[in-house]
Order: C-alpha cells, then sequence, then structure tokens
C-alpha cells in the first residue's frame, strides 16, 4: 500500500505551469473579440453598483451566470480538459452555479440608494478587482498579457466577480448557497497554483477569505432603514 504521507500537492499536478498558462493565451485567440464586449458590460454592472441603481444585481448575476455558463462549457470542458483529467466533472459544479445565480437574479432587488456600508463598498471592490485588476496580474507576474483570466471566460475572475456582486445582496438562503462555489473554487485554484509554485495563488485565496468575510459582516446601515430589497 503506498504511504500517502509521503506524496505532497504538486505529485497531483498532471501539467506544467507553462502548459496550463498557454491555456488561457490560446483561449483568449479562440473566443477574441469577446474581451473588449465583457470588459464594457462589468464597467456598466459597476457603474450601475456605484449610482445604487437597484437593477445592478440582477442585470450582474445574470451577466455572471453566463459566464458560469461559458467557463464551464468554453474553457473546462474543451480547453482544460486537455491538461486535467478532473475538468470534464468540475463543468455540471459552473452549470449549476449559473442556476443558483439566475435564481437569486430573479428577487436580486438592491436598494436604490448610493453605498453606505462597508459590505457594499467591499462587494463592489471585489467584483471591480475581478473584472479590471485580475486580468493584468500576467504583467505582475511576467507572462504575457495574451495569458490574461477575464471574467467570463476564465474561472478564477469569475468566482472573484460573483462573490463581490454577492456581498451587494441582502443575506438570504439564495445568496448564501450561491456564496459556496465561489469560495470553494477560489480554495482549489489557490492550492493548484501554489502546487505550481506560482506566486498568483495568493489572489485567489485572498479573494475567498476577503468575499466570505465581507459577506458575513453584519448589515450594519446609516442608522435608516433600508426599502427595496428582496431576500435572496
Amino acid at each position: 500500500m503506498a504511504d500517502w504521507s509521503s506524496y505532497r500537492l504538486e505529485d497531483f499536478i498532471l501539467f506544467a505551469p507553462r502548459a496550463y498558462w498557454r491555456l488561457f493565451e490560446l483561449h483568449n485567440a479562440a473566443l477574441w473579440p469577446a474581451q473588449p464586449l465583457i470588459l464594457l458590460l462589468g464597467f456598466g454592472i459597476t457603474l450601475l453598483a456605484l449610482r445604487g441603481s437597484p437593477r445592478a444585481g440582477r442585470l450582474g448575476l445574470a451577466l455572471l451566470a453566463a459566464g458560469w455558463v461559458a467557463v464551464g462549457l468554453l474553457f473546462f470542458w474543451q480547453r482544460y480538459a486537455s491538461i486535467n483529467w478532473a475538468a470534464p466533472y468540475l463543468m455540471p459544479v459552473f452549470l449549476a452555479q449559473a442556476i443558483l445565480l439566475l435564481l437569486a437574479a430573479r428577487a436580486a432587488i438592491l436598494p436604490a440608494r448610493p453605498l453606505r456600508r462597508f459590505r457594499e463598498w467591499g462587494g463592489v471592490a471585489l467584483f471591480a478587482y475581478g473584472f479590471f485588476l485580475h486580468p493584468l496580474l500576467p504583467l505582475v507576474f511576467g507572462r504575457p498579457l495574451a495569458q490574461a483570466e477575464l471574467a467570463g471566460l476564465a474561472p478564477d475572475p469569475t468566482a472573484i466577480a460573483t462573490l463581490g456582486l454577492l456581498c451587494l445582496l441582502p443575506r438570504g438562503l439564495l445568496s448564501g448557497l450561491s456564496l459556496a462555489v465561489p469560495v470553494l473554487w477560489c480554495l482549489v485554484s489557490a492550492a493548484t497554483l501554489h502546487a505550481m509554485d506560482e506566486g498568483q495563488a495568493l489572489a485567489p485565496l485572498a479573494a475567498a477569505l476577503v468575499g466570505a468575510a465581507v459577506w458575513a459582516l453584519p448589515p450594519r446601515g446609516d442608522g435608516k432603514a433600508d426599502t427595496g430589497p428582496i431576500r435572496t
């Protein structure tokens, strides 16, 4: 019987870092010019959230639900499966997450007021990071920008942006269930990147911890009762 204590996390990684990052380069090339449209949509949702539009939650969740479907089908099934045998088994999880987000979107009406809670500002910051800053990490770690990971096309920024948007919603059963998969995926991604000795592992790990902590913050306002939101 094998001594499992002799194995390290990196022993279970069956691909080289170069092959992993090359996947994103090929993925981006195949889906161009979807990237500018995705960034534009993310910018629009961010503006709506900052302006306190009650439509931000519903539109954002619908956009991210489409992103989870796209990542499950186009990235895990068609691309990641070529180097990771477990990828096809993750696809149904991403599709299930999309369904949860669509269910949450049906009742996701934000209060029509400017952001005033730390929880809400933290959510917008995470959402904006997932859409606009995470794609720039290749430049930080010495890789070409062609290998950028974008929300709606790659799993990490999609999960991070989802964590941020869920922090804008009132806490409830659906929003709590919708939080689980993004947090777990960020932890899985952090472990995978750590096993490849990639410094970028800190990004999904920090996002999971910050997202869960911000979502769990008590809904403290400025003393005025909120009107409009429906619990999800």
